[in-house]
């Protein structure tokens, strides 16, 4: 099969053929014949990518049949903190119900549970929580087949290890994935909506440290965001989950369950109204069970540091006029610093400032620059797997180990079996 598009509609492939191995003795079998032909490999997830990072004109090889046996470590095996390993084409949705039958989570989840555990780690994704890092700071090892057909298994603390995890697709397919997990936890879920702008700028870390994982949610209207999630922690069902600086700083919570987009039936929408339930359920934004988000769509996400977000935050409402028309909504969510190369996270604790879209991609690709020159004083980092308009030499000095990367890649894939326009448009 060939010619198919991402999720979004966007995007058709250009591959002349989407393979599904089943493990990573097919991968080395699809990479050697394509490398001995002369043509790119690129991987494919859960297709939830809005540009072409992982477009190829060669050999698509989609992961989605690498889901393989769930395997824990003693320690995760008997309920406590642990590892566990499995495929990477394995949903979060579907990893989340493997872990909670058997006692365990993982720290944190992104807004849709649909997206598959390798394309998220390879592009940086990211829940929220000012203490909790990107999806891919749980990784403790990877498996990958790499440009040369060889088997390649990395572990947290091994030299490549740090530049491996966020890779692009870069360095290889990425077969298998072991994971940091813990004791399953339960989450409550509150709303809060009539935060004014100057209480959100006056001290914007009372309100992303309100929960666990705090979303904020804007039309970048002139008097303040539509609506603040709040997802805490908790020891017990059924504790209440009230913040109290929202409270403070004039918020009120939501009396009904709500969906980020006005007008919208929450029906496909995790839990709200305070009610106790297992992580899973309450982390992501959306339900397994439904379709992702609002339909079509395009989105742009940059992340900065946490210490510019108010100056960011008033640099981008000087552009809501131009924002506004082509916005569906604007998520405000906060990373944990890391230590991984090409995360957008890299050494420094991040806003992430996320754009879903019209699907009107000429007007919203023509808007861009006016946002990422809003947002370059303070060294904004795109989101590798959404639109943006920065090539490489806007990012690469974003990003202290670039050259670094670089030359991992060139060890990992000396023939460029896995370049591709994405990879010599951002990062080569």
């Amino acid at each position: 099969m060939g010619n198919e598009q991402n999720w979004a509609g966007n995007l058709r492939y250009s591959a002349e053929m989407v393979h599904e191995p089943r493990d990573a003795a097919e991968v080395q079998r699809l990479i050697a014949d394509a490398a001995a032909r002369g043509v790119g490999v690129r991987a494919l997830g859960s297709r939830h990518s809005f540009n072409d990072i992982a477009d190829s004109d060669g050999v698509l090889i989609s992961t989605r049949l690498l889901t393989g046996e769930l395997r824990c470590d003693a320690e995760a095996a008997a309920g406590r903190a642990g590892t566990v390993t499995i495929g990477a084409g394995i949903r979060y949705g579907e990893l989340a119900i493997a872990l909670e039958e058997r006692g365990l989570a993982v720290a944190n989840l992104a807004s849709l549970p649909h997206i598959s555990v390798g394309g998220a780690i390879a592009t940086g994704t990211h829940g929220s929580g000012d203490a909790v890092g990107s999806l891919a700071t749980a990784v403790r090892g990877i498996e990958l087949v790499d440009g040369t057909g060889a088997v390649r298994m990395l572990r947290h603390g091994d030299a490549d290890f740090a530049g491996a995890v966020v890779g692009l697709g870069a360095l290889g397919v990425v077969t298998r994935v072991t994971l940091a997990v813990e004791p399953a936890f339960a989450v409550a879920q509150t709303v809060y909506e009539g935060l004014r702008w100057s209480a959100l700028l006056d001290d914007f870390g009372a309100i992303t440290g309100a929960g666990y994982s705090v979303s904020v949610f804007t039309r970048w209207n002139s008097d303040g965001p539509d609506q603040i999630w709040v997802k805490r922690r908790v020891t017990e069902p059924g504790q209440a989950a009230e913040a109290d600086a929202l409270l403070a700083a004039g918020a009120l919570a939501a009396l009904e369950a709500r969906h980020p987009l006005p007008g919208i039936s929450a029906e496909s929408c995790t839990e709200q109204l305070g009610v106790a339930g297992p992580w899973f359920e309450r982390l992501p934004h959306f339900r397994l069970a439904f379709t992702p988000s609002n339909g079509a769509e395009l989105q742009s996400e940059y992340l900065i540091p946490r210490e510019h977000a108010a100056e960011a935050i008033t640099a981008l409402r000087a552009l809501a006029d131009r924002i506004r028309p082509l916005l569906q909504i604007c998520e405000l969510r906060t990373v944990a610093a890391d230590e991984l190369w090409l995360s957008a996270a890299y050494r420094r604790d991040a806003l992430g400032i996320h754009f879903t879209w019209l699907q009107r991609q000429d007007e919203v690709e023509a808007l861009l620059p006016e946002i990422e020159a809003a947002l370059a004083p303070f060294s904004a980092r795109p989101h590798w797997g959404k639109l943006f308009t920065q090539t490489t030499a806007a990012i690469a000095p974003l990003y202290p180990r670039h050259a670094d990367f670089v030359a991992l890649a060139a060890e990992y894939d000396p023939q460029g079996v896995f370049h591709n326009d994405y990879l010599r448009r951002v990062l080569l």
